[in-house]
């Protein structure tokens, strides 16, 4: 065991040393995407559609299938918050007795009992149907492991988009699991960046939190 925590940070550099240019330029678009929502940044949704982008091909390459099928609801996702977003902008400049107000963004809510059970079921149905999908018909990698954190990050994007603060509870939770998985399937660099993406959603977690005792709009 001394051994091996030894030369963990030599393998960890090695692999590293293996990654293309794809996968670098995916972990750095992620990163400035994931920082930019943790600011509240409209800004991170233009980003993460570049970065998803990119990780859609990653993923093929690694046999992935159900996290490159989750780089397209991204993408929609991400053009649907960025849509969101500016028309609260639009909203925010033309009404009230102050055009000029600078609450661009949607207020940060909690996630209704009614609307976790409708993700839960949602999410639930996908992570069984696709991965018996995946093991039966494909040759995909860890196609129930695959499933389920794409079905978890999807539920968290949503409320990313729609400014649920609990979007970061669940990417922390998500996030542990995709640094065992990427690093599994010889994404080292990728691993190495969901562990960034781990600290970056506790950040996330807290900023809002902060957010929300300054405005005081957390219903």
């Amino acid at each position: 065991m001394l051994l091996d925590l030894a030369s963990l940070p030599a393998e960890i550099l090695a692999a590293v040393r293996t990654t293309d240019s794809l996968e670098v330029a995916g972990v750095v678009t992620g990163i400035i995407c994931v920082w930019l929502a943790a600011r509240s940044n409209i800004w991170n949704f233009p980003v993460a559609i570049v970065s998803c982008g990119l990780y859609l091909l990653v993923f093929v390459r690694a046999r992935l299938y159900s996290d490159a099928g989750l780089q397209l609801a991204f993408i929609a996702l991400a053009a649907y918050g960025w849509w969101a977003w500016l028309r609260r902008q639009r909203q925010s400049s033309t009404s009230g007795p102050h055009p000029e107000s600078t609450d661009v963004t949607l207020p940060i809510t909690r996630t209704s009992a009614g609307l976790w059970a409708l993700l839960v079921g949602v999410g639930a149905a996908y992570a069984l149907g696709a991965g018996y999908l995946f093991a039966r018909h494909t040759d995909a990698a860890l196609p129930y492991y695959d499933s389920t954190t794409t079905a978890i990050s999807l539920v968290a994007q949503y409320q990313l988009s729609r400014r649920k603060i609990e979007n970061w509870l669940l990417w922390i939770s998500v996030d542990v699991v995709y640094v065992g998985i990427y690093w599994h399937r010889g994404l080292a660099l990728t691993s190495l960046l969901y562990a960034v993406y781990l600290a970056l959603a506790a950040y996330g977690y807290w900023e809002w939190l902060r957010e929300v005792k300054r405005a005081k709009v957390l219903a």
